[in-house]
């Protein structure tokens, strides 16, 4: 065993950092678990309860609710956090095995590893029941030796036994039922309470791999890992809390669910796997950690912000086969942090708009809407995308749909389908014409350095003129006496005007 840091990518560090940075309200006073979720709901900034339930436990919440904060965790900014993530993607790292666990300081195993002796709430008013929404799974690939990471939910059914969504297509569910057509149970474990880079992992679509290194390579740093006190599943050393145990071979039996879904409405109830607990650790001064999901304000939710970064990744690694020269990506949150995507490229050839949109359609970004956009519009304005819409798209030309494609069923727009529609806009100003006058954009003038001149016919005697490098010949910073030497001219027939607006003298023959 290697000594390793096991405190440097803990998430209470993280925490006591946003509040140094005014990015985490801290409620000291009492509160029921009930009032948890309406304090977090629509909260711009991450909340740390210090006397969570009748228990006064610790609970955090909403710490990845902004590009900001998940940009902090990476030690880098908003707009840079994508490249960040590809960066680092690059270096991967193997964990170190430690014997010196903190998540193992205190141990319950057996009865008295009950799960509702932790503080997990209601997150919305219509759940099955109170929800781990914070959790990263930890199970191994068959075979290989290798570790899956996952990042799903856990409904609690009782002290021992809790249902997960095991629905939607996701390595976990390939391993399990691998062994639950055999009938064995699949040993798994769960961290609560961890830092951001391992949930950005944790999402990231990356080649077979132990993604356990995907974590060091996100933190930039080897994960400290010890083997769980009954399986032998490893998991990060420095987690808050680690729920061990197994996933029933009886197979997708038990309802699970309803649940307040990411896309911002309810999923229905669904059969889903058992997860029964053999042990739970912790930290003497554990952290709990919950996760915001669904409802009205999706943009402000771990959840829709954690997934665009699994969005951006995958659709990042789509464009640079299908272009030159890919600009920026950016899914936008308040869609889930999937379903619509804004692209920037710049286009060396014609057709490369639309060769990326269906290079994103056909990725694992799962995106449903793709806007593409020149390289002079910034896809995280607002203002801009809306502006190159407005400007640069006509629906019958620049529409793209297609159909057949493979879906996320939880879109309730499918009504039941099992494929979908997806749609490209192509906002990009047609190929070739961006140089002409009618495509640049105004700005405010700027005198450009031009040789002196006594007057305007002196100017015009040289070259056509537009007002400003009038103004700059003339040494004019007011430009009102201009106008009238202009005028003088109009009045006497000599003045004329070109179709780009510069002036010229019709007895001159420029």
């Amino acid at each position: 065993m290697i000594a390793a840091d096991t405190e440097r990518f803990r998430l209470r560090g993280f925490v006591e950092r946003l509040i140094q940075l005014g990015e985490c309200e801290v409620h000291d006073k009492p509160i029921d678990l009930i009032d948890v979720a309406g304090v977090l709901d629509g909260n711009p900034n991450a909340v740390l309860f210090t006397a969570a339930g009748p228990e006064k436990a610790e609970l955090t919440g909403n710490v990845m609710g902004s590009r900001k904060r998940l940009a902090l965790a990476l030690d880098t900014d908003e707009r840079s956090l994508m490249a960040t993530v590809q960066d680092r993607l690059k270096r991967p790292h193997k964990p170190i095995k430690v014997e010196d666990a903190p998540v193992q300081q205190v141990v319950h195993e057996g009865e008295d590893a009950d799960l509702t002796t932790l503080p997990v709430h209601l997150q919305h008013g219509a759940d099955g029941a109170p929800y781990i929404s914070a959790s990263l799974d930890f199970a191994l690939f068959p075979g290989s030796g290798f570790t899956n990471v996952g990042c799903r939910r856990i409904m609690l059914r009782g002290p021992q036994q809790a249902g997960i969504d095991l629905i939607a297509p996701s390595d976990l569910r390939a391993i399990y039922l691998e062994r639950a057509a055999r009938q064995e149970p699949l040993p798994v474990a769960y961290a609560v309470g961890s830092h951001p880079a391992d949930f950005i992992a944790a999402v990231t679509a990356t080649p077979p791999m132990d993604e356990l290194e995907v974590i060091g390579a996100l933190r930039g740093a080897p994960v400290p890992i010890v083997k769980c006190v009954s399986n032998d599943v490893w998991v990060p050393a420095d987690a808050e809390y680690v729920l061990e145990g197994y996933l029933d071979p009886k197979g997708h039996t038990e309802p699970e669910g309803p649940y307040g879904e990411y896309v911002g409405y309810y999923g229905v109830v669904k059969r889903n796997p058992v997860f029964r607990v053999t042990a739970i650790t912790h930290r003497k001064d554990a952290l709990f950690q919950t996760a915001t999901i669904g409802g009205r304000y999706l943009a402000r939710t771990d959840t829709a912000q954690v997934t665009t970064m699994k969005t951006e990744t995958a659709a990042w690694a789509a464009l640079q086969t299908a272009v030159r020269e890919p600009v920026a990506v950016f899914a936008t949150p308040s869609s889930g942090g999937m379903y619509n995507i804004r692209l920037a490229l710049r286009q060396r050839v014609p057709g490369e708009a639309r060769n990326a949109i269906m290079a994103v359609f056909g990725s694992m970004a799962e995106a449903k809407h793709v806007f593409a956009f020149d390289a002079d519009i910034d896809v995280f304005s607002d203002e801009q995308v809306d502006w190159a819409l407005a400007t640069r798209f006509q629906g019958d030309r620049d529409l793209v749909v297609a159909s057949g494609f493979r879906v996320v069923p939880l879109d309730p727009s499918l009504g039941g389908a099992r494929t979908g529609a997806k749609v490209g806009f192509d906002c990009t100003i047609p190929f070739g014409k961006t140089d002409a006058f009618e495509w640049a954009v105004p700005a405010a003038p700027a005198l450009p350095q031009r040789a002196a001149k006594k007057n305007v016919v002196d100017v015009l005697k040289e070259e056509p003129a537009s007002f400003v490098e009038l103004m700059a010949s003339l040494g004019s910073r007011d430009g009102r006496e201009i106008v009238r030497a202009l005028d003088a001219l109009y009045e006497s027939g000599r003045l004329g005007r070109r179709d780009d607006g510069r002036y010229v003298l019709k007895d001159n023959k420029q």
